[in-house]
């Protein structure tokens, strides 16, 4: 029998606002433990939450770009249930009447385009985290750091739409490139500012009804949701076809093992007893709001992949990946700046930058290769003064120590010789040194001309200009 999967997506984004959602305190990534706390976030008897309105825009922004219904009026409720990092035991949260509803989003899979839904955004409180301790010189055990407790968190709820992982690694790619590009959250799956679980579950191919499902957790990067959603199919299927009962669970995710294992058992739904907030007011959005909100909606990856083809004449390729993130995007415009060639500041990026920016795990925003000095990079090309081949030998120079590439062109003396006369007493050179390969290029083998250019090349150490060594060497031969 053939299956098809079934995954639904649940993204949890903390928003990038300075300030947490109910109170003052900071929302600074890594300060010590429990520093940037008070008595609202972690719960003290009798203090009352405020409302963070920097938070409700940004879900707003967020929802408008996901194509969501904006609700003219939602309503915070407690989410009642015990966690060591829960200090109030209770979590403000939205429950029947989110920010938004019904929207979608439209990915890329093996070159087609799938329309992905998304049945809410709502906004809550993020818990604090739990440190677990093992072997250190302390005693081991658990400790709790409340600093994360009360820190704006967007929980994005995608329909049961995807039907394979892939698909769920398109979502998440495409979701992170619309958060960044609006600027709302930081998206940092290692510091956990960004998380997901997902829910999957298996049918006969033809059946509409949704089979049992289990919902995957501990995935810290999107290949490993990909990875954890092509194991628990494949765990599914051989399950059923073995004749067992796959039982509605929470399984965690092994990324050392590559397999997921049960955490615990869903068979019963837990009640949270969901009531609504009676220390906060329902949120009315207000039309004039709305609309301002949506006039100041930034142009997202899409609209700057179509505008990038148009204005500056690129291949649809290269212009999906220098929009696929937005800093990247930028990077290239400041290249171009003035500049005539956007297609060869397109290679550079692509090619040469962003792979030395991968092996040293850096992002663009750490490059020492400002756009301005990579635009002065090509036009020493563009002059003839370094050879294509001299430029990544400069480019490297570049990136390792900021320097302009004038001067890592001087220190080096790599300035391309173009002078023909000089050019021409090296080619005689070579001609007399090497005799048989003139016969041979003489008796119509013409692989010897490459030859014959390498040995120019290698004699000017790489500096010699190819166009003026090809136009001499023709000239000698005939």
């Amino acid at each position: 029998m053939n299956y098809e999967a079934v995954i639904g997506l649940e993204v949890h984004a903390q928003l990038k606002t300075k300030s947490k959602i109910f109170c003052g305190c900071s929302t600074q990534f890594g300060a010590e433990p429990n520093t940037q706390t008070c008595p609202v976030c972690i719960g003290m008897p009798g203090v009352l939450p405020v409302l963070n309105k920097t938070a409700i825009e940004y879900i707003i922004k967020t929802s408008l770009a996901l194509n969501c219904r904006v609700n003219p009026m939602s309503r915070f409720a407690r989410k009642q249930y015990f966690y060591p990092d829960l200090p109030k035991n209770y979590q403000i949260s939205q429950y029947e009447q989110p920010v938004s509803e019904h929207g979608y989003l439209d990915v890329q899979v093996d070159g087609n385009t799938k329309r992905l839904g998304i049945t809410r955004i709502h906004l809550e409180e993020d818990a604090g985290k739990l440190l677990h301790e093992v072997g250190s010189r302390q005693i081991d055990g658990s400790y709790v750091d409340l600093n994360r407790t009360g820190v704006p968190l967007m929980e994005i709820v995608s329909e049961p739409d995807m039907r394979t992982p892939q698909e769920a690694y398109a979502y998440l790619t495409a979701l992170k490139s619309v958060l960044e590009y609006l600027d709302v959250s930081d998206c940092n799956m290692e510091e956990g500012s960004l998380r997901c679980d997902a829910n999957v579950s298996i049918r006969p191919i033809g059946q509409k009804e949704f089979g049992t499902k289990a919902e995957v957790k501990n995935m810290n990067s999107f290949k490993g949701v990909q990875k954890a959603l092509e194991y628990e199919i494949e765990r599914q299927i051989k399950a059923t076809e073995d004749g067992e009962r796959i039982v509605q669970e929470t399984r965690l995710w092994d990324a050392d093992k590559e397999m997921t294992f049960s955490m615990r058992s869903k068979e019963e739904a837990h009640d949270y007893r969901y009531f609504p907030e009676p220390d906060l007011v329902p949120v009315v959005v207000e039309e004039k709001w709305l609309a301002e909100i949506k006039q100041a909606l930034p142009e997202l990856s899409e609209q700057k992949k179509e505008r990038f083809i148009k204005e500056y004449h690129l291949p649809d390729y290269d212009a999906g990946v220098l929009t696929a993130d937005r800093t990247i995007s930028e990077y290239f415009e400041n290249t171009v700046k003035g500049y005539a060639n956007p297609k060869a500041a397109s290679n550079w990026i692509m090619v040469e930058l962003l792979a030395q920016l991968n092996a040293a795990n850096k992002n663009i925003t750490e490059s020492l290769i400002t756009p301005v000095h990579l635009r002065m990079l090509l036009e020493l090309i563009d002059k003839g003064t370094i050879s294509g081949k001299i430029a990544k030998t400069v480019f490297e120079e570049m990136f390792i120590s900021g320097k302009m590439p004038e001067i890592v062109v001087k220190e080096k003396g790599l300035v391309q010789i173009s002078d023909e006369g000089a050019i021409a007493k090296v080619i005689e050179e070579v001609l007399t040194a090497n005799a048989k390969s003139v016969e041979e290029y003489k008796a119509g083998k013409t692989a010897a001309m490459n030859f014959l250019l390498g040995q120019v090349m290698k004699k000017t150490q790489g500096k010699a200009n190819p166009g003026v060594v090809n136009k001499i060497l023709k000239e000698k031969l005939i």
